[in-house]
């Protein structure tokens, strides 16, 4: 299983400040050495509160790029936005000047390997938007799709989703998952088991031959 390390912490407070200085600390090494950097985030309620530390740090933002692993298919100001959550949680304070665009503009944008990347879960297994009976997972998850982003529907999500597909996630330099609660440590242990990867598709990340990934939770 390619955990290399799993980080626990006492409080979400905890989490949030080491979890900000760790990725700041990546992404300033990619910073300097290629005077940019590319940094995808997840979105749902778990990351509020890191989001907010990570907005403090002090990097060359402006030379940051941030993008969405994935994002409900609503308009950008809809409260049910990953975008909208992106631009009023970490898009503040120091990231202010940080680049931002939509998932969409992946495709057309993929000029370098993304430098740090963080998944979050849901307690159905679900990760970025492969959720267990999407339409699309299996594409979405085939290791060998030349597609960077697709559109997935399924009866865990409210709406349509659009999603980075598996070899992009796994193409990352750094893989993080942000995870909190005793429910989402319990699917995390039982997705490190053996079990179908479609049923809780965490699965597909954490069994990729080429991901390693740190883990981060708090109660």
């Amino acid at each position: 299983m390619p955990v290399s390390k799993f980080h626990e912490f006492r409080t979400k407070e905890e989490l949030a400040q080491t979890f900000a200085n760790d990725v700041s600390r990546e992404l300033m090494t990619a910073l300097n050495d290629g005077g940019h950097a590319r940094l995808a985030v997840s979105g749902g309620s778990t990351p509020k509160l890191f989001f907010d530390h990570l907005s403090r740090q002090k990097l060359d933002w402006k030379n940051v790029q941030v993008m969405l692993v994935d994002d409900r298919c609503v308009p950008a100001d809809h409260e049910r936005s990953n975008q909208l959550f992106v631009r009023q949680h970490l898009l503040k304070n120091e990231a202010a000047d940080a680049n931002f665009g939509p998932l969409e503009n992946v495709e057309a944008d993929f000029t370098h390997a993304i430098d740090y990347l963080v998944l979050g879960m849901g307690a159905d297994g679900h990760t970025a938007s492969f959720f267990p009976n999407g339409d699309t997972l299996a594409a979405a998850t085939d290791l060998n799709t030349k597609q960077y982003v697709l559109e997935l529907t399924a009866p865990g999500a409210l709406e349509p989703r659009v999603t980075m597909t598996l070899p992009v996630i796994a193409s990352a330099t750094h893989i993080a998952l942000h995870i909190e609660g005793d429910e989402k440590r319990r699917v995390f242990e039982e997705a490190s088991n053996e079990g179908s990867a479609d049923e809780l598709p965490i699965r597909h990340v954490l069994r990729h031959p080429q991901v390693e990934i740190e883990v981060y939770w708090a109660p």
